[in-house]
């Protein structure tokens, strides 16, 4: 005779189920986390200081004091002047983009004020076909370097990008070039340009306007380089040091200046500024 039995289901006969998107895993230590607390946190684990990826608009509301951003070239839109195909047409790619990040392009530039500083920010976002670089990220990128001249306000950029849009073939190798030339405009005129490289900063970005800073500050534990590793080992047939093109191996390499926790990142950046603007 059983003198227990097992219940089947629970007490009430309902199935108890956890709300989609409530609780978020860490990729580093596997904590799991509840949404409400992650954001607290500035999207940081708790256990880890795992930054996870977050949009540019986060990045804004970070960054930037309340109700001071205003956006600027906004409408500016990628056109598929190569009639480019793979596994689907370029055309395809930017409409379904556009649609899954409400962003016409993988940077969003604007003027806002940091602790009452006046900046103009630009800040790109992964989310929008890898974060590449196209002609219109060039351009957005040119044009806000062009405003921070004019306007003699400090330039800030907040990358995260796998690279050059290869949709775009030369003409998005061609915006290296030209962010770059245009730079030099801005050291020139001893207007402080402050580069924060997060994960992933990549390719074209990285050998161009990502590591050109006065100051270049790496969020923690992000992938930085310009080719993967995985593509360099292959080439070398070499093994790779430990932690290999992660900010702490450029820190410790002199690639960066600073290693920053996104908590930390907008006090930092004030404080540089406030040094460099009161000289």
């Amino acid at each position: 005779m059983s003198w227990f039995k097992r219940l089947t289901g629970n007490i009430s006969g309902e199935k108890k189920e956890l709300p989609e998107g409530l609780w978020t895993k860490c990729e580093q230590c596997g904590e799991i986390i509840h949404k409400s607390q992650l954001e607290l946190n500035l999207w940081t684990c708790h256990k880890c200081n795992y930054h996870f990826r977050i949009t540019s608009y986060d990045y804004i509301n970070i960054l930037i004091d309340k109700g001071t951003f205003k956006e600027f070239d906004k409408k500016l839109r990628s056109v598929d002047v190569l009639s480019f195909v793979d596994t689907k047409p370029y055309k395809e790619r930017l409409k379904e983009a556009m649609k899954k990040t409400g962003l016409n392009e993988a940077i969003i530039t604007g003027t806002g004020k940091m602790n009452g500083i006046p900046v103009v920010i630009g800040v790109m976002d992964f989310r929008f076909i890898g974060g590449s670089m196209g002609s219109v990220v060039g351009e957005k990128v040119a044009r806000a370097i062009e405003r921070a001249y004019k306007l003699r306000n400090p330039l800030i950029i907040v990358s995260s990008s796998g690279g050059a849009r290869m949709m775009e073939s030369a003409l998005s190798l061609m915006q290296m070039a030209k962010t770059s030339a245009m730079l030099t405009k801005l050291s020139s005129a001893k207007i402080p340009y402050i580069s924060v490289l997060t994960d992933p900063t990549t390719g074209g970005v990285t050998a161009s306007y990502a590591m050109l800073g006065d100051i270049n500050i790496a969020e923690p534990g992000a992938l930085i380089g310009f080719a993967g590793p995985r593509v360099i080992k292959q080439a070398t047939g070499k093994d790779l040091p430990e932690g290999f093109q992660r900010s702490e191996f450029l820190l410790e390499h002199g690639f960066i200046d600073l290693i920053v926790h996104r908590k930390e990142l907008k006090n930092k950046i004030v404080q540089i500024l406030k040094l460099i603007l009161e000289k």
